[in-house]
């Protein structure tokens, strides 16, 4: 057990880490099989999002709660065994959009640690009520709701850092911001990254 210098952190060291890869060498094809699979399983969790009928709330709320942790595994995937390639796709991108999946993605971190655990899905959740424009299905014309400042005494001090990091990344790119937005960007982004030959 160690504490982490990063959020991304599993090793202590370097010599540790090519002593756990080595141990844990497997078949790369697997890697990428795994990858693929992944990547499949959030792009459905978000083409549910836009069903032509609205659920109701208990049933938005768990769509929501899917594709965010489906969102947040593949980009953790990416980060941590295809750096190379997620670093490339991001230099692709100008640098307002560049900081804007960035913040995306660590506010949609933010909701994956809260959500269901300190919050109710209903703090962060504005379902969208009354008539729908074109294009507005499901549940992807919802809100995310501005959020006061969270209690983190029980955490340690680094995680509360990297824990307000990304709340004001949630308050800055999420709030007031539909899912079909948050969604639809981190989606192009993840399929931008997995297609990098770097990745497979």
């Amino acid at each position: 057990m160690f504490t982490p210098r990063r959020e991304h952190a599993r090793f202590c060291r370097p010599r540790c880490r090519v002593a756990w890869n080595r141990e844990h060498t497997g078949d790369p094809q697997a890697g990428a099989r795994a990858l693929e699979w992944s990547i499949t399983a959030m792009r459905e969790a978000i083409e549910r999002l836009a069903r032509d009928q609205v659920p109701d709330h208990v049933q938005g709320f768990a769509l929501i709660s899917e594709a965010v942790w489906l969102v947040t595994l593949v980009d953790a995937t990416l980060v941590r065994y295809h750096r190379q390639a997620y670093k490339s796709a991001m230099k692709s991108q100008a640098s307002a959009r560049r900081e804007s999946i960035d913040g995306t993605f660590a506010g949609l971190r933010f909701v994956r640690n809260q959500m269901g655990y300190h919050l109710d899905p209903a703090d962060f959740l504005q379902p969208e009520e009354g008539h729908r424009g074109p294009g507005q299905d499901g549940v992807t014309s919802w809100r995310w709701r501005s959020l006061p400042e969270p209690d983190l005494g029980s955490l340690p001090h680094r995680g509360r850092a990297w824990e307000m990091t990304r709340y004001r990344a949630y308050q800055a790119q999420l709030a007031g911001h539909t899912m079909g937005e948050t969604f639809g960007q981190a989606a192009a982004f993840l399929k931008l990254a997995s297609a990098d030959p770097a990745a497979a």
